[in-house]
């Protein structure tokens, strides 16, 4: 956006905006992360910020919670000029935010996520019978149907209910302006009603609601408001009314992004992988058979609790198997650690970057090369830091990742870029078998383009590759077949390339959804 652009649009921003940040620069390390942005909120609206990964959406709120301190520009809270040192500080001022990667205490209860550094006090002792009434209460807001027990240790619940917790402690300080970015990443259909019930609830008291999602079918449903960015500078903003899927797209992307899935160009071989009865200690699986050809896609479908992240973490090595036999190139492994597994030819990206599939305060270089260091030391046991940056380097080109350098930390990173580290991190020991548990998961729909072209390309060297995925769309999209969980259990199977007209999203639904 050119900088008349820009004025014009700052000279034409109405003055009851609840928030106005105008002509915020940021930079890091030599690298122009914002760009001059303006982004307005009204009050009593839904306003979503889009744009692929590394667009600077989440530096833009950063900069507004207090995370990130801005070069340049101003922030408008309520017509009075504010410059929050802190995330505690823009809470106390009405501004809360839900990251994408929950920051918890997962060791500690529910409640005291809740209430954290607010714990409620009687005669100098913290009130546990006031703290669980108070955050029954605050779950209530989130509806009914919403079963959390506030003494519950936070790292016993799913993903899902842990996300919908973070999003109780937003709503627990009764804030002016409320920012969710990926919101529904970790929920389920009827999860996502109930938030888009909470956030319509939020929007008649006039609340202003900033909203982070790459689905554009939840934009579309609750925006009031677009603001599209591309590489730290604001392209348009618009009403959700008097815009589209396709333009909103070509806006994030800079091009027309006609098709949402490369060509497959590969050809199925020889059985690689073959499960049969599988069983894990916990009884998350149960009785699991299939089998994986080399340069196949398989994808695994199943609503949340199905046992796809735990049929993942079995092959892996990362949960004890109980029962059953797996045999990869006709000899029979056990995987009793994620080490061996490793050793046989298996990697695995897992659905929680943050919490279990990346060091965040360290390098790119260290992140790289972690899953085979033993192959980056010298005989008496130094690191070669050498070799580790040629080969992170060499990653990051194959990639086409973004970062300034190989020693950043991946935590500056965007989703997308730190997603290709992990794979990258892969690549380096040529399994044979790559296990992707929702690996698009919190990505742009250009940077999904590229995971997809790139998993395709793992597939045209032969590998087998077995995809868990949230997104129906796709599994059908990128996958030769699909296998269907429901409770642990395998309830159906689907052959994308000779019967593609009986793999339809409510065939699979109706599998997914059978009790067993």
């Amino acid at each position: 956006m050119s900088t008349t652009q820009q004025e014009q649009t700052r000279a034409a921003a109405p003055q009851e905006y609840l928030l106005e940040m105008r002509g915020i620069t940021k930079a890091f390390a030599g690298v122009q992360a914002l760009k001059g942005v303006d982004f307005y909120v009204r009050p009593g609206t839904v306003h979503a910020l889009m744009g692929e990964n590394g667009a600077g959406k989440s530096t833009l709120m950063k900069c507004l919670f207090g995370i990130y301190h801005k070069d340049e520009g101003t922030i408008k809270l309520r017509g009075q000029e504010v410059n929050f040192q802190s995330p505690h500080e823009a809470l106390l001022n009405g501004i809360s935010m839900v990251h994408q990667e929950l920051e918890q205490v997962p060791e500690r209860s529910v409640m005291e996520n809740v209430w954290l550094g607010r714990f409620p006090k009687k005669f100098g002792l913290i009130d546990t019978a006031k703290m669980v009434k108070d955050t029954e209460a605050v779950l209530a807001t989130l509806g009914g149907e919403v079963k959390i027990d506030p003494r519950a240790r936070l790292s016993s619940l799913t993903v899902s209910k842990r996300q919908m917790v973070d999003i109780a402690k937003a709503v627990s300080y009764n804030c002016d302006i409320i920012a969710l970015d990926e919101p529904t990443s970790s929920l389920n259909e009827k999860e996502v009603d109930i938030l888009m019930g909470i956030i319509d609830g939020l929007r008649r008291q006039g609340k202003g609601i900033i909203y982070i999602s790459h689905k554009m079918e939840e934009i579309f449903r609750i925006a009031d408001d677009i603001t599209v960015m591309r590489d730290g500078a604001l392209i348009k903003t618009m009403r959700a009314a008097e815009t589209n899927v396709d333009e909103v797209i070509r806006l994030m992307v800079g091009r027309e992004l006609t098709d949402r899935f490369p060509p497959k160009q590969g050809t199925i071989g020889k059985e690689i992988l073959v499960v049969k009865d599988l069983n894990d200690l916990g009884h998350h699986i149960h009785d699991i058979s299939f089998d994986l050809h080399e340069g196949e896609v398989l994808g695994i479908a199943g609503l949340l609790g199905a046992g796809r992240t735990e049929l993942l973490e079995t092959l892996f090595g990362a949960r004890t198997r109980e029962s059953g036999t797996v045999t990869l190139k006709g000899r029979e492994i056990r995987n009793k650690s994620t080490a061996e597994a490793i050793k046989n030819g298996f990697a695995l990206c897992t659905e929680e970057r943050r919490f279990n599939g990346i060091f965040p305060d360290l390098g790119l270089d260290f992140n790289t090369a972690i899953a085979g260091i033993g192959n980056y030391t010298n005989k008496v046991g130094w690191l070669s830091t050498k070799k580790m940056t040629e080969d992170t380097q060499k990653m990051i080109d194959a990639m086409h990742t973004k970062t300034p350098s190989t020693k950043t930390k991946i935590r500056h990173l965007s989703g997308g870029n730190q997603q290709k580290v992990i794979l990258g991190r892969w690549l380096l020991l040529n399994p044979d078998v790559f296990l992707l548990d929702d690996p698009t998961r919190g990505i742009d729909v250009g940077a999904k383009y590229e995971i997809y072209q790139l998993i395709f390309d793992l597939a045209k060297q032969n590998k087998g590759v077995i995809i868990c995925s949230s997104e129906m769309p796709e599994l059908l999209g990128i996958c030769d077949r699909v296998l269907v969980l429901s409770s642990g259990h395998l309830t159906g199977e689907y052959d994308l390339i000779h019967d593609r007209e009986h793999a339809t999203q409510e065939n699979i639904m109706v599998d997914a959804t059978k009790f067993v």
